[in-house]
This record gives C-alpha cells, structure tokens and sequence, in this order.
C-alpha cells in the first residue's frame, strides 16, 4: 500500500511492524487491528482502515487523478473485481500454507505439512484462474502506468512459490509482474522491501 500512497501524493507515517516481532511497533498495530494485517490505514481522525484491496478502493476513489483505479465504468468494475479476487481467494490461501495451525492446531508436522502443500497447490491454482479470467493488457490493468490491481497482483504474487508457477503455466502473467517489478515509479521501493527480488 506503501506504493499507492506514493502515487496519491498523499503523506504518511510508516510502522514497520510483524507479528513475529515482538515490541512497540507490533503493540502499535495491534491496538488499531486485533488481527496484527498489515498494511493497515489509520487516518488522522483515528479512523482504521484494513484489507488490502479496502485501502487501495479507498484510495482510488479519494484520490481519482491517481491513476489506481480506471476513469471508465466498465474497466474499473473488472479492477475492483479481480482486487476483491486476489484478496478473497490468494490471500486465504497464502494464510493457510503461511499457519496451518491455526486450522488444524492439534495436527501433526506431518499433518501441517500436507495442509500447506494442499494450500499452496490451491492457490497456484487460483492464480491460474486469475490469469485466465483477467487476461495480461499490453500495458498494465489500469491503463498507460500500473494501477491498484496491478500493486496487488505483484505483491501477492511474490508468496509461496507463485512466481515461479505463472513462469511455467502463464507465462504472460508472468511477464506483466516482471513488468510491474520493473517499472521506474515503483521499481525502487519493491527492491527495498524484497533485495533479493525474491519471487518464491
């Protein structure tokens, strides 16, 4: 979200905070989002605002010169429906292979292990859906310049093995996150969160 709060203009504080690290940053988090999601909003008037796909609608709307969301109605409604994809269906995905035992918390290594294989070859699966349903554009899915869908679609992407896969089965895909990855406006921040272009 960092990024599209770049591309809005709009100024921030950042809390680099994780639910493995314990401290006054995670403590921070914790009081606005029981949960501990990051990224997670907090406007000035104390307003909270989470999920991903939520903050870069919210974003898009309030800030329509941005560039997140598309002018024409048509094209907007498939970005808000492929955000609301990736969030509802790759994101509970990466969660279960990420901490299978929140849903099987007496299971065995052995047990977790099988949850988190079956996890992830889901969410290589709904990757591929994704693909499919939301054909690659010759540019980004917001037009000229990578917009809201395509800041997910590189982010959420960069779990469990996605990268990988998308090479393998769709490749065009593929080719637009290498794109989003590269492109001059963001390409500094997303080597600053992931060095090592990390695509597993």
């Amino acid at each position: 979200m960092e990024a599209a709060l770049l591309r809005c203009g709009a100024p921030f504080r950042r809390v680099v905070a994780s639910t493995w690290e314990p401290g006054p940053a995670l403590d921070e988090l914790l009081r606005v989002n029981p949960l501990g999601q990051i990224p997670t909003l907090q406007f000035e008037d104390g307003q909270v605002l989470t999920e991903s796909a939520a903050i870069l609608i919210h974003l898009g709307l309030a800030f329509p010169t941005s560039g997140l969301l598309p002018t024409d109605v048509a094209g907007r409604a498939q970005v808000l429906r492929g955000l609301v994809y990736i969030a509802s269906n790759c994101y509970a995905a990466i969660g279960v292979n990420d901490y299978p035992e929140r849903w099987l918390p007496s299971a065995t290594e052995s047990e977790q292990m099988r949850l988190r294989q079956g996890a992830r070859d889901r969410l290589h699966q709904l990757w591929e859906v994704f693909a499919d349903q939301f054909p690659a554009p010759a540019d980004f899915y917001a037009g000229a310049r990578p917009g809201a869908l395509d800041l997910l679609a590189a982010v959420v992407s960069r779990w469990s093995g996605t990268r990988a896969h998308l090479q393998a089965h769709r490749p065009g895909l593929a080719s637009l996150l290498a794109r989003i990855d590269d492109d001059p406006e963001f390409r500094t921040l997303f080597l600053t969160h992931w060095p090592a272009r990390a695509a597993g």
